[in-house]
């Protein structure tokens, strides 16, 4: 809340004369009260400035991952993202980096510290479960799973969490630079998916490094307090792609977190079967997928259902079994559509080469 400004009056003692001042004495005179204050008052203690943070997480946003979910700014029961958007959800404090699946996770990413400082806190231990095996129960008081805080200038903090259990680097006291590795991403505390969920405080408030300072009800306000190097990579993406590819038979949700379907279907495959799974899906929002033949014949195509409501992640896949005369030599290609009123919002092309 502003602070109020009390208003002054003629009776306050303030001689209301000061009013038939010239003004260039009154010019005079505040020239050279703000040089008092700027030498007695340092600019730095005047207003402390905001830091400037590095990507706390060692990959490639928009390939080897993506932004899941932000802050909540809306400060009633329902919830909104910094742009307004359904990136978020219900009381959500910080910004969640997604691996694209557990074989990722498992074959190791470093979580990066943000910017310089102290560690002031740490913990280890918690398994890497996913709540929906364990139960909320497990992660009762341990909602961070494996995590680390950070302290930094001017009451400052971030934290991060869901580390994989025994890949912390740092212990408390430590001094760290900016981009040094604090830990690994893990499947620790209460998440159903690899990811780095990533928090900043200033003085135990929760801050939206996307939208410093914004007002409450605005989209897109504020500023951001990434490297400016960053905010191409940072750019908002209502909807995404978090896999495509071609598998040899129907794929689920599991074999996708497990890296079953990283294995390319050669020229004996049984079937031809391309997939893709969508994040930040939208009610309303129709999926498309189509498989297409080397000389551009369209082999397979699935349409979904309108979605009834806004889902955090979808999956669609359409497939062809293997001819009896053998599969064409060529490239197949395949597209993923979401639409939604007649427009198409998201597309993603993307094929293979059976030699």
């Amino acid at each position: 809340m502003a602070s109020r400004i009390p208003r002054v009056h003629p009776s306050s003692g303030i001689d209301v004369r000061m009013r038939k001042l010239d003004n260039r004495a009154v010019d005079r005179w505040l020239r050279a009260a703000l040089a008092l204050a700027v030498f007695v008052f340092p600019p730095a203690a005047m207003a402390e400035e905001a830091p400037v943070f590095a990507l706390p997480i060692a990959c490639e946003l928009g390939s080897s991952c993506v932004i899941q979910n932000y802050v909540d700014v809306d400060l009633s029961s329902a919830s909104r993202d910094y742009q307004c958007g359904t990136l978020t959800y219900g009381g959500h404090n910080g910004t969640d980096f997604r691996l694209p699946s557990m074989a990722a996770q498992q074959a190791g990413v470093d979580v990066l510290a943000a910017a310089a400082g102290r560690v002031v806190r740490r913990r280890d231990g918690i398994p890497d479960v996913s709540v929906r095996s364990a139960g909320e129960a497990a992660v009762r008081d341990v909602e961070c799973g494996n995590g680390v805080v950070i302290e930094h200038a001017a009451g400052w903090q971030t934290q991060y969490c869901h580390l994989a259990r025994g890949s912390l680097r740092v212990e408390v006291g430590d001094r760290v630079a900016a981009r040094q590795p604090v830990g690994q991403v893990g499947l620790s505390g209460l998440t159903e998916y690899p990811h780095l969920h990533f928090i900043v405080r200033h003085r135990g408030a929760t801050i939206d490094p996307f939208a410093y300072e914004a007002s409450p009800q605005s989209c897109g306000g504020g500023h951001m307090l990434w490297e400016p190097g960053l905010r191409p990579q940072l750019a908002y993406r209502p909807r995404w792609a978090l896999n495509t590819g071609f598998s040899t038979g129907s794929v689920t949700m599991a074999a996708l977190e497990s890296g079953q379907t990283e294995q390319q279907p050669g020229i004996d495959a049984p079937a031809l079967v391309a997939y893709a799974r969508g994040i930040g899906l939208k009610a309303g929002d129709i999926q498309t997928i189509v498989l297409s033949g080397p000389f551009g014949q369209v082999l397979a195509k699935h349409q979904a259902e309108p979605l009834a409501r806004h889902q955090a992640q979808s999956l669609i896949f359409a497939g062809f079994r293997k001819p009896p005369a053998g599969w064409s030599q060529g490239t197949y290609r395949a597209k993923y559509l979401i639409s939604r009123d007649g427009s198409t919002v998201f597309e993603r092309d993307f094929e293979i080469l059976l030699p």
